[in-house]
């Protein structure tokens, strides 16, 4: 019930400190607001990243999160405010992915990182099928989004974000077919996921170059 407000205050203050030490340049935020259901899946290389896309994107995205990160009752609070779903990564979590569909099918967007955590560089890797198959599940579209200079902007370890530039970029959505999708039309999808998103992280990191 508190999640909005959470949300509201999180972006204001996120406004006024964060983006006033970092120096976002973005380009096709308007698919942030692509109308649900949808997921939008950013790549993740750092703990900025969640702050930053739900900031420019100007509405609560609620989100898969690990489950260690509720460890501590005050952060546990914030971000289930902020509409977190706990996920246990060592397990296949029948109870995620069934609140997942739950929201997407309420008329609720949602924000899925299709790498799972976080990584380095800029190159996409291998990913996992969880998240077209939670959108094909759904009918949701997927808005991939790249993000560069997070890592340089807070590195593992760090307390407080450096001054640095940060791109980002969300591409047209990719929408899903209609009826019953295989396995074989799945690993499609995933494949197709991987390479937008490494289209957008790499013009992300073309705008900060």
């Amino acid at each position: 019930p508190y999640g909005q407000r959470i949300y509201t205050i999180t972006r204001i203050v996120t406004e006024q400190t964060l983006f006033r030490i970092l120096d976002i340049r973005a380009e096709g935020t308007e698919h942030l607001t692509t109308a649900p259901p949808v997921i939008v899946a950013p790549v993740h290389r750092s703990n900025l990243d969640s702050l930053i896309v739900g900031t420019l994107g100007r509405r609560r995205l609620p989100t898969l999160a690990k489950d260690s990160l509720f460890a501590l009752k005050p952060v546990a609070w914030w971000i289930a405010g902020l509409g977190a779903i706990p996920l246990d990564r060592n397990a296949a979590d029948r109870e995620a992915t069934r609140a997942a569909r739950e929201i997407l099918d309420s008329g609720r967007p949602l924000r899925i990182f299709p790498e799972g955590t976080r990584q380095t560089g800029q190159r996409i890797g291998e990913l996992f099928d969880g998240t077209p198959w939670i959108a094909a599940k759904t009918g949701a579209s997927i808005v991939p989004v790249g993000i560069a200079g997070t890592e340089a902007a807070l590195p593992p370890g760090a307390r407080f974000p450096h001054r640095t530039a940060v791109g980002v970029v969300a591409l047209e959505p990719i929408t899903m077919p209609e009826g019953r999708v295989p396995r074989s039309k799945l690993t499609e999808l995933t494949e197709l996921m991987r390479t937008r998103l490494q289209q957008a992280n790499d013009r992300a990191h073309e705008l900060i170059a």
